[in-house]
This record gives C-alpha cells, sequence and structure tokens, in this order.
C-alpha cells in the first residue's frame, strides 16, 4: 500500500517512511508502540483537539508545556525538572510549520531516555538544524492533507528502519478496508470545497461537505463530553471508545486507501517542492507585514502564518466578508478546554493563551488578498505578550 509513495518521503527525509491513511493514525501507531500504556506525554497546549483525542486513545497522559507566546512552539527550558523526570515521552507540534526546538529536545530526551516524537503535519518543508523536521525523533509523523492539498494520507517516518515491519503489522491491524463510499466522496470533495469558495451555493457546499464528514465543527474545539469521555479514557489504550472525537472531519481517518486516491496523491506529492516555493514567498510577504512577527531563523515555508492581532474575532470575520475562511484555529489552549480531569496543566499558562487569543492562521498563498482584506479593515497588530491589549482592531 503506497509504496510509491513512501520512497518519495524517504528520498526527502533519509528516514525509513511507511504510508498511512492519515497523520493521526500514524500517530497512534507510534504512540502505542514507544510509550507504555499509562505514560505520561509532554505536548504542546495550542493543538488539534484530535491529537489530543489520539493520545488518550493511546491510554496516555497529556502533559502541557509552556510556550514560546512569539511562535507557539514548546519552550523546554520552561518545563520544571520535576515534569521532566516524569515523562514518558514528547510529542512536538511544530505549530504551522514553525519549529519546535528539536535539537534540544532531543538531547533532553536521550539524556532521560525517553522517546522524542514528532508531529510534523504543518511542516513537511520546514527545517531546523540543518535538518528537515521530522529526522530528531524516534518517530515522526507527516500528512498530505497539508501542503500537498491530498487531503488524505500521511507517513509514519522512522529512525530505526528495524521497526518497519512491526510497525506495518500495527498499522494493518487498524486498518478498515476500503469502501465504494469512501472513495467517492473523496473523489466530490475537491468539487464541494470549490462550491464553499465560489460565489453561489455555499450553503448547499458546506451542506454537502458536512454529510460526508468533511466538516462538522460548530465551534473551533469539538465538544469534549466530559462524561463520555471519561468511559472511554477507562477503555484506553483502544481506538473504538475514542472513535466520534477521532474521526473528526476525516471519518476516513483508517481506511485503506483505492487506486484512484493513491494516484492522485502521488501526483500531488510530485508537485511538492512547487507548493513549497509559493508558501514560502507568501511565508515572506506575510511575516513582513504588521501583523507578521518573524523568529530568529530562516524562513520556512509555512503551512499557516500566524499572524498576530489584538481583536482575532474580528479580523477573522473582516476576512470572512471577502470569502476567505480562515482555519486551523486552536483556541483555547487544550487545558483549559480539557481541565485537569484529563491533562495536567501548564506550568505557565499564559502564553499559550495569549498566543491562541491572538493568532490568525494566514494561508501563504492568500498572503496578497489577506494583507489587503486586514490592512483596508485596519486590523490592528497585537502588544507583545503580557502586555496591554491592542483594542478591537477593526
Amino acid at each position: 500500500m503506497g509504496e510509491a509513495l513512501e520512497a518519495r518521503m524517504r528520498e526527502r527525509l533519509g528516514r525509513e517512511c511507511l504510508y498511512v491513511p492519515s497523520c493521526r493514525l500514524g500517530l497512534y501507531v507510534a504512540l502505542r508502540h514507544w510509550c507504555r500504556p499509562g505514560g505520561r506525554v509532554l505536548m504542546s497546549p495550542v493543538n488539534d483537539d484530535v491529537i489530543f483525542f489520539v493520545v488518550l486513545a493511546a491510554g496516555l497522559r497529556p502533559v502541557q508545556a509552556p510556550l514560546d507566546a512569539r511562535d507557539g512552539s514548546i519552550d523546554g527550558s520552561a518545563v520544571p525538572e520535576a515534569t521532566w523526570r516524569s515523562l514518558d515521552a514528547v510529542l512536538t507540534t511544530n505549530l504551522y510549520g514553525n519549529p519546535d526546538p528539536a535539537p534540544g529536545l532531543r538531547t533532553r530526551c536521550d539524556a532521560l531516555g525517553i522517546p522524542l516524537l514528532e508531529d510534523a503535519a504543518h511542516a513537511m518543508g520546514s527545517r531546523i538544524g540543518g535538518r528537515p523536521v521530522g529526522a530528531y525523533g524516534d518517530a515522526s509523523v507527516f500528512s498530505l492533507s497539508k501542503h500537498t492539498a491530498a487531503k488524505t494520507g500521511g507517513f509514519l517516518a522512522i529512525a530505526d528502519p528495524e521497526l518497519r515491519g512491526t510497525l506495518r503489522d500495527a498499522r494493518d491491524a487498524l486498518l478498515a478496508p476500503s469502501r465504494l463510499s469512501a472513495e467517492i466522496a473523496y473523489a466530490l470533495r475537491p468539487y464541494a470545497e470549490a462550491g464553499v469558495r465560489g460565489l453561489r451555493l455555499v450553503r448547499a457546499a458546506r451542506a454537502v461537505m458536512r454529510l460526508l464528514g468533511m466538516e462538522e465543527r460548530e465551534e473551533i474545539r469539538m465538544p469534549l463530553r466530559p462524561e463520555e469521555l471519561k468511559q472511554a479514557v477507562a477503555e484506553a489504550p483502544a481506538l473504538p471508545p475514542f472513535h466520534t472525537w477521532v474521526r473528526v472531519d476525516m471519518h476516513d481517518y483508517r481506511i485503506s486507501p483505492g487506486r484512484a486516491r493513491l494516484r492522485r496523491t502521488a501526483r500531488l506529492l510530485d508537485r511538492l517542492d512547487d507548493r513549497l516555493a509559493a508558501h514560502l514567498e507568501g511565508t515572506r510577504r506575510l511575516l513582513a507585514s504588521p501583523w507578521g512577527a518573524p523568529g530568529p531563523g530562516p524562513v520556512q515555508p509555512l503551512f499557516r502564518v500566524p499572524l498576530l492581532v489584538a481583536d482575532r474575532d474580528a479580523a477573522v470575520a473582516a476576512l470572512a466578508r471577502h470569502r476567505v475562511t480562515t482555519g486551523y484555529l486552536y483556541d483555547p489552549p487544550l487545558d483549559d478546554y480539557a481541565s485537569e480531569l484529563f491533562t495536567d496543566p501548564s506550568p505557565d499558562p499564559e502564553p499559550a493563551r495569549w498566543f491562541a487569543r491572538h493568532a490568525l492562521p494566514a494561508d501563504p498563498l492568500e498572503a496578497d488578498r489577506i494583507i489587503a482584506v486586514l490592512d483596508a479593515a485596519g486590523v490592528r497588530p497585537a502588544t507583545a505578550a503580557g502586555g496591554p491589549e491592542g483594542g478591537a482592531g477593526v
């Protein structure tokens, strides 16, 4: 399954790669292999809630990390020593493509004798320390739904090629058979999304997308359903009790791909370098805008550029009036969303709260249009974290 895709990714990353139907399934396979049930995993609180539920499904306790408010990356230096000594693994996020400090985290994990796992879903083209994101962990997961726009598939990359057979068998045990309905839904998705972007039939197109399991959230976070979640946690590690959370916005996350899906994915992967070049150019323009927050390292081909605005919701509304959809918002942070019932809170939650409240994920492929809309709407930049708020912004 996906051998040609695996070969292309192996050449790009320099690691053994295993094709998976989705990044979330690949992460579950990795967590089950490298972490004992009941273990504690350091992760970012500004992250997709699906990933949070995958960690819980693997029978693990999420531990929320302090963040750098400039870009949402993990601040390893702010993790208390007692917390470090209690961990069984570290899971990076590389939010929007901004790299987490993988070299330092790798060193710390090695000293503690625990695995480093990299979620590189947003960071297929990002680099740190002269190496690609995903080349530091014992395992890393990539998504083909993001930079390639394949809307399906991903990779589990592993440092030790001897583990390929074991992980392949673990993947295969979780796969559901390919279904004609799933392949039809996948074929229809580009047309449904084109309808959403078009001038007409927006409501109808969104209704179709919801029917096909492509767009389910009414709010930024999905409903937690704590009483049901308690029961699911009691049954972990296992995917079935968490299925209604893990499948959100991707009902075919563990379905074996059909040939048409694999062929389309291969065509899009062939164009990845051109897409990355376009993302890089758009990222440069967005970071040079009044709302950009360039980091200390080289500019990356970000999947989304987190512009920092005084009033995020007003900025989202201004863009929506011009039919620019804003996705990949992660507010509130996971420790506020899930509470201490289901996660250990960050020792310093304010930087994550500030970043989640002010970050406006901007598509670099729409850079000029987004800049024009925000400028015309009078959207103001956010002040530095910890300072006074910048006002309504529009």
